[in-house]
């Protein structure tokens, strides 16, 4: 190579020394390999979630009456069937068996959309998300230590978009109101459900409005507004809103996206199942305390253990599932004791566990059937216990769980007690929302900066 054919920085090097030579050489060479690597990343764009932007195959056939069986079509807009019950999407399970493999599922990003063959969103350009992170199993070593040893686990739900496991059927639900062109969507709330389809509807265009109870937290109720709905408070429980939004289905012309009065919710919460199952090793675990209101995870955690056993990826094995409610609302613990199929209405709901203050549930049915067919049961807890499990988990294994969660610790430790479960199980606890939401006790301790200062009392 002559001195025309050389590099600039190369001919700056003759006459130096030989070390400075080195030393000039590097930092030219490096200077090169960051200019290739910067121009390299401004000519191709960042990788993004495969999940959300590859297009899967899709199975979907038919909705169906989970009461009378009978058929509705798929891509549709539907509410209830014509016999007033929840209709349940229908998959064509043998082609998602040929289609998708444990392996192939491995290799995708960790969130909720991983599992799109046995999802009903059929185009990338429908999926409106958020971020819908797999959540963690948080175990709590030194309680089941306390307990005999037992593995006590919990699904925490509140690293979810809106800090809630509403974001699962929440997404779902806007998801498929945007294929099927939806433009307003109504909704009762406890709180955390209508911030979720506040987030999800805003973010797609979709115009929301809300009704909550007038007790409703205010951090929920400021969430809602905050991220675009219209929210109203109602003299009265969630039922007493869900008659307002159902009367103005028709005045309005709103899509009625209450409790089960859609199809789709489910299939979101469903994930929670696909997800728990895939973490455990394709296994389930023994029992399942699940905070019921609506029961919209609990049916669909069930249904998703029936797909997983006909796609090959589980067997027959099914946890035994257990409804927990507060003493001050506790329809389904009042059916399944009766032994009906039906929970009646419960009069006068009151409980620091606003989630699961649902006087009476659509799919009441299909909750109770869930927790027969697994040989579950279902509990009341009273707000004390709540209270003091809450604080429990806390200050033991350092979890703020929030107060339905908190639910599910008290309802296993009375299961323990009276022997409807044992030491040896391996239980799974849901925390439906982040504790953060919550009221949290007042601290105050205070210290005087300008007084000397007791160290002893550290």
């Amino acid at each position: 190579m002559n001195g025309r054919d050389a590099a600039p920085g190369l001919v700056a090097l003759r006459g130096s020394s030989s070390g400075a030579m080195r030393r000039m050489k590097r930092t030219w060479v490096t200077g090169l390999i960051a200019k290739y690597e910067n121009k390299k990343r401004e000519e191709e764009p960042m990788h993004d979630n495969d999940n959300l932007t590859i297009e899967r195959p899709t199975f979907v056939t038919h909705l169906e009456c989970a009461m009378e069986g009978d058929h509705y079509a798929a891509d549709q807009v539907h509410n209830l069937s014509k016999a007033g019950k929840p209709l349940l999407v229908r998959y064509d399970l043998a082609g998602v068996k040929k289609a998708l493999t444990k392996d192939a599922l491995a290799q995708r990003p960790g969130d909720m959309w991983r599992y799109r063959e046995l999802l009903p969103v059929r185009k990338c350009k429908d999926i409106v998300s958020l971020g819908e992170v797999t959540t963690p199993l948080i175990r709590l070593p030194k309680l089941g230590k306390k307990f005999g040893g037992g593995e006590i686990i919990v699904k925490d739900e509140g690293r979810l978009p809106t800090g809630s496991f509403k974001a699962r059927g929440l997404v779902m639900a806007v998801s498929m109101g945007k294929a099927l062109g939806i433009k307003h969507m109504a909704m009762p709330t406890n709180g955390n459900a209508g911030a979720a389809l506040a987030a999800y509807a805003t973010s797609c265009g979709i115009k929301t409005t809300i009704f909550c109870p007038a007790d409703t937290p205010e951090v929920n109720v400021s969430e809602i507004e905050l991220q675009g709905a219209t929210v109203y408070r109602v003299n009265g429980y969630i039922d007493d809103c869900g008659k307002i939004v159902g009367e103005g289905k028709a005045k309005v012309g709103w899509f009625d996206t209450s409790t089960l009065k859609e199809p789709y919710r489910i299939e979101g919460k469903k994930t929670m199942g696909l997800e728990l199952a895939e973490q455990l090793g394709w296994d389930v675990p023994d029992v399942i305390f699940y905070p019921t209101g609506g029961g919209t995870g609990l049916i669909g955690m069930w249904k998703a253990f029936d797909e997983l056993e006909k796609i090959g990826f589980i067997g027959s094995k099914r946890p035994r599932m257990v409804a927990v409610q507060a003493s001050g609302c506790a329809p389904m613990v009042r059916a399944y004791d009766a032994g009906t199929e039906h929970a009646t209405r419960w009069e006068d709901a009151h409980t620091i566990a606003s989630g699961i203050r649902v006087p009476q549930a659509i799919g009441d049915f299909l909750i109770l059937r869930a927790v027969r067919e697994s040989k579950g049961f279902a509990i009341a807890v009273d707000d004390d216990k709540i209270s003091s499990a809450l604080n429990e988990v806390a200050r033991e294994e350092g979890l703020l769980l929030c107060p339905e969660g908190a639910a599910t610790y008290a309802a296993y430790k009375d299961s323990l007690a009276d022997g409807r479960v044992s030491k040896g199980d391996r239980v799974m606890l849901f925390n439906c929302a982040t504790g953060l939401k919550y009221p949290l006790p007042p601290v105050t301790r205070t210290l005087d900066r300008h007084k000397p200062i007791d160290y002893t009392q550290f």
